[in-house]
């Protein structure tokens, strides 16, 4: 117990143990994560340093300098750590629920659901302008049932008297596979103006997001978080196995059930407004793993901030490194995952 630190509030009503190794790694990630955010909102095509942008930030500046940074920057910056804490929250609670190493929201096919429904989305509701004509509002919602279907096929088909790995990331790979296929074709079908666009953000960018996106995505990312926060105690659980979580009163399916839902919409949340980007609900939570262990009580909020790190890092690299061009985040973390995944499959076959 000599690593744990008891603390209790509201006169001794509430009490609960924090685990020092796993505290310090969440400091040192979110000392982290603060230096890159100030690095990406100082660089681009007019650098400040981290200090000018702190006084950007709280309005020590030249109405230029502050247009740069807080209109074009820092949406998209916001937008990069809400989309790598959803992705990295969803696959960790994949893993859980599936009792699977490889289980991520891409491999799954879950992703490419959500991406699906939203290029069906701007097909449906795109006129020959590219300007949609219902409210941006829905597009969360179109993403949510697309990759909540997908969840659903791949919950069903892969179920053979339990889950089986194998056969849950072949299935995975199979439904991967249908849902690109129908992406390319919703995408030939709808305007042509929207294709080139559109083949951008199936590789997973950010860019072109605005203020309105974040109080969109904001709110949303909050609740999820909260409640997958909230419900660590059935991942717990749920990481024992069916026979034991059964054996202590769990009702495993239901919340297996619930889980996979609160899954889906963080992925189709992130999806809607950054595309597909690949690989961060595999490595983030593999990553915290080895660093605080299997607990989610650690493993999540851990999981969190390394996701908004690699998101935050792929799209500052990908906006700064080639310019005038800019190369979609999702190719960066692409780039870093499919060699993962590789190694992590190779490495369960010769378990």
């Amino acid at each position: 117990m000599r690593k744990y630190t008891s603390v209790r509030a509201f006169r001794e009503k509430f009490s609960f143990l924090i685990d020092r190794k796993a505290f310090r790694y969440n400091i040192y990630f979110l000392i982290f994560l603060s230096v890159v955010f100030l690095l990406s909102a100082g660089m681009g095509e007019q650098i400040f340093s981290p200090w000018k942008v702190i006084n950007i930030l709280f309005g020590n500046s030249s109405s230029f300098e502050s247009m740069i940074v807080q209109s074009f920057r820092m949406p998209r910056i916001i937008i990069s750590i809400l989309v790598g804490v959803s992705l990295a929250v969803a696959g960790a609670i994949l893993q859980s629920i599936l009792r699977n190493p490889l289980a991520s929201p891409d491999v799954t096919g879950i992703t490419g659901g959500a991406s699906v429904a939203v290029v069906l989305f701007l097909a449906l509701f795109s006129n020959d302008s590219n300007v949609l004509t219902v409210s941006i509002h829905w597009m969360p919602l179109a993403a949510f049932i697309g990759a909540t279907i997908i969840a659903f096929l791949l919950y069903i088909l892969a179920w053979k008297n339990g889950l089986s790995p194998f056969r849950l990331v072949l299935i995975g790979i199979g439904l991967w596979a249908l849902t690109k296929a129908l992406t390319n074709l919703f995408m030939i079908l709808g305007p042509i103006v929207q294709a080139s666009q559109a083949n951008v953000w199936i590789t997973g960018s950010v860019y072109g997001v605005n203020w309105s996106n974040v109080k969109i995505l904001a709110p949303i990312t909050i609740v999820l978080l909260i409640i997958s926060f909230i419900m660590t105690r059935h991942l717990n659980i749920q990481e024992l196995g069916e026979d034991i979580a059964l054996g202590i009163g769990s009702k495993v399916e239901r919340q297996r059930l619930g889980l996979l839902l609160l899954s889906t919409a963080l992925i189709g949340s992130a999806v809607a407004f950054a595309g597909g980007i690949g690989f961060v609900g595999l490595m983030a939570p593999h990553i915290a793993r080895k660093l605080v262990g299997s607990s989610f009580g650690n493993l999540l909020p851990l999981s969190a901030i390394i996701g908004a790190v690699l998101v935050l890092l792929a799209d500052t690299i990908g906006r700064t490194l080639f310019l005038p061009v800019e190369v979609p985040a999702g190719v960066f973390t692409a780039t870093i995952g499919a060699p993962y995944f590789i190694y992590l499959l190779y490495r369960q076959r010769n378990t």
